[in-house]
């Protein structure tokens, strides 16, 4: 690992490239996304029902800003289920800005930067935050 890189763990690193990787390929399909729910409605027409099988995994976002709120995406077994509000006992809980999602699934702004900045903090398992970008490219 570099010098620069100490503070950064691979798993990590990981992470964070498959949060922005993934939040930009969601919102590809879209002119361009201006609200974390149609960023979210997007997300509907990726689902890989193939990539889900044997996965159950809880994702929560947690926005602020003025279209901010909380959403939610449970999946179970190669099904999911999407909503607005909180999940019990989420897997995975990303926590940002609005606009900050949203540049992000529209590729104006690498996860990697905003975890590293702050801007992005993401809790939970590691392997379900991978996960995500398989089940919604």
């Amino acid at each position: 690992m570099k010098a620069s890189n100490w503070y950064l763990s691979l798993p990590m690193a990981t992470i964070i490239t498959v949060i922005g990787l993934g939040a930009a390929s969601v919102a590809s399909n879209e002119p361009s996304s201006s609200t974390p729910q149609q960023v979210f409605d997007s997300m509907r027409d990726s689902f890989q029902a193939n990539k889900a099988k044997g996965v159950h995994a809880r994702y929560q976002w947690e926005l602020s800003g003025p279209n901010g709120g909380e959403w939610w995406i449970d999946v179970n077994d190669g099904t999911y289920k999407m909503g607005k509000g909180k999940i019990d006992n989420p897997s995975v809980t990303f926590i940002t800005s609005d606009n900050d999602w949203v540049a992000m699934s529209n590729g104006k702004l690498k996860g990697t930067w905003a975890y590293m900045t702050g801007r992005l903090k993401v809790r939970g398992s590691q392997a379900v935050a991978r996960k995500l970008n398989e089940i919604f490219p």
